[in-house]
């Protein structure tokens, strides 16, 4: 039994590097721009931005903290920073919108995201992950 798992395992792991070699799409002078793993991937992070605290009925501070959250995007999409942005339809778990940033650290990300002033003023609060996917996904912005 072991013997035939050690087999499989062997020919599985072959297989896998020779799909990877023979990948006609793969890229490496496009992987290396955008700092891609062998697969082509690579880390993010993965901002959920969700109701905020702050309930503040104040329409001129909203509407001020808001534009301030779009600058603020776009800033970021600028500096390459921020791989992209968009709202998320209403739910039930007051999900506002998501980010993906280009940073290596959850801490790094923290501080990019309390340069928002929606979320700096508490109307939106975010939750942040590590992520793991195409590196490619920076040439939207491109």
């Amino acid at each position: 039994m072991r013997i035939i798992l050690s087999t499989v395992f062997s020919l599985f792991i072959s297989v896998l590097i020779f799909s990877q070699n023979l990948n006609p799409n793969f890229d490496s002078t496009l992987a290396k721009k955008f700092g891609a793993d062998d697969y082509g991937m690579k880390n993010y992070i993965l901002v959920i931005l969700k109701t905020g605290d702050n309930k503040t009925t104040d329409k001129s501070f909203i509407d001020s903290c808001f534009r301030g959250h779009l600058s603020n995007i776009q800033r970021l999409a600028e500096d390459g920073k921020l791989v992209l942005a968009g709202p998320i339809g209403k739910n039930e778990n007051q999900y506002r919108g998501i980010f993906i940033l280009n940073v290596k650290t959850i801490d790094e990300a923290r501080e990019i995201v309390m340069t928002d002033p929606a979320v700096n003023s508490d109307l939106l609060k975010a939750d942040l992950y590590s992520w793991y996917g195409s590196a490619a996904l920076q040439s939207i912005l491109n």
